[in-house]
């Protein structure tokens, strides 16, 4: 089984995987309790939905590192869980398991896109410095969650939140020391730090697995009587191409060789399609991967530790609630800090060029949306292009993207 992850050719070793892998289970456990809470406002049952989460999570993730070898975290997205609720269901009308219909039709088209090699196609047209830009704009999207996460962030306006301010400097100070574990010896101490300071708010934790044996309605909650409608295929449009191309950007941003992004093209679509099935918002490869990455995770034994992390799950989730989100949000922002930093050199002939490229770094974060980001530079690019009579510079497939992004936009005000 090791010998599937190459370790010795990435230069990595079972210890430095299996940290990176705790990290970056760490970095996104908040998923098991949000997306449930999410799907809940939409009527998805919670009880269940907690299920679904995990299954989902062990399942994409344990694929992600055994196909594509690649130190990537699949799980419900924080996007997709909010399009399920406020699009589908509460802007389109459906119910949650019309919802969950859609969710599969959707996974069924993504897989063809995948299988047929079309998503490889289009990642392989997008210029560089475009792929630099979703990079930084990542990163800094990355940085608005973290500084939420702390505290030190609250509707936009800065917060003084002393816990989150000193579990950034000892992440700050554990990387610039380049100690091994760093960020999981950062989340465990700030943690400590919190209940010191928050100790009259321990509660006990209470657990209950029977819920779990009740499952299976989940299974078979589908319901396609509204698959012939208009707001169906509206909400089944907006969503594939929030997957298509939250995918392209997320690999292309976390792995850096184009043979395990084109495998791993192929284990998302397969994840969102089983996320419908299981009866939940589609998962997609997470940002949060990038903690795993930034710990040392070169390979996908990095993701398989995560997926047992999730398995156990089942059992430990009462007590990752003790986690604060204090102790888990410094380590998203200096990830987010290293992924923009390292992307920074972006060298460009003309000054217009730099519309398309700012349009995405800015706009990612300020959306809080990744694909609405990326719809803007993308629309930009070839316009920008054609303008400066250098329409030589774009390709057929460049083009098509940008319509794409463009009738997504559109879908989405249709939506609003």
């Amino acid at each position: 089984m090791l010998n599937r992850f190459e370790l010795d050719n990435f230069n990595t070793s079972v210890k430095q995987e299996v940290l990176a892998g705790i990290v970056a289970f760490f970095s996104i456990s908040y998923i098991l309790f949000v997306n449930p809470s999410i799907l809940s406002q939409a009527g998805v049952p919670e009880e269940y939905s907690v299920f679904s989460t995990i299954f989902i999570a062990v399942i994409g993730t344990f694929l992600m590192g055994t196909i594509a070898n690649a130190p990537v975290v699949m799980a419900p997205g924080m996007g997709e869980n909010a399009f399920f609720t406020f699009t589908l269901v509460a802007g389109l009308g459906l119910t949650w398991q019309q919802g969950l219909a859609s969710v599969i039709i959707t996974g069924i088209l993504f897989v063809i896109v995948a299988f047929l090699g079309i998503m490889k196609l289009f990642s392989e047209s997008i210029p560089k410095e475009l792929k630099q830009a979703i990079t930084i704009g990542i990163g800094l999207f990355l940085i608005l969650i973290g500084l939420e996460n702390t505290g030190l962030l609250i509707e936009g306006t800065f917060n003084l939140n002393g816990i989150g301010l000193a579990g950034l400097f000892l992440v700050i100070i554990l990387k610039r020391i380049n100690v091994k574990g760093g960020f999981l010896i950062a989340i465990l101490l700030t943690t400590v730090l919190y209940w010191l300071v928050n100790f009259e708010s321990i509660e006990a934790v209470s657990f209950n697995l029977k819920p779990i044996t009740e499952y299976s309605k989940m299974l078979t909650a589908a319901d396609y009587s509204n698959m012939f409608s208009f707001e169906f295929w509206l909400g089944v449009f907006s969503l594939l191409m929030l997957l298509i191309f939250e995918t392209i950007g997320m690999l292309e941003a976390l792995i850096p060789d184009q043979k395990r992004i084109n495998k791993g093209y192929k284990v998302g679509a397969v994840s969102g399609l089983l996320s419908g099935l299981l009866g939940t918002s589609p998962a997609i490869p997470v940002a949060e991967s990038g903690a795993g990455i930034a710990e040392g995770g070169k390979t996908g034994l990095t993701a398989v530790t995560a997926s047992m992390l999730f398995l156990f799950s089942i059992i430990l989730t009462p007590f990752l609630s003790y986690i604060p989100s204090e102790a888990v949000g410094p380590v998203i922002i200096v990830t987010g800090a290293t992924m923009a930093l390292a992307n920074l050199k972006i060298r460009l002939e003309h000054l217009l060029d730099w519309i398309p490229l700012i349009l995405i770094i800015l706009m990612i974060p300020l959306t809080g949306s990744i694909v609405e980001g990326m719809a803007y530079g993308f629309i930009a690019f070839p316009i920008v292009k054609s303008v400066t009579g250098r329409r030589k510079e774009t390709n057929s497939v460049l083009w098509v993207i940008s319509i794409l992004f463009l009738f997504t936009l559109v879908s989405t005000f249709l939506i609003a």
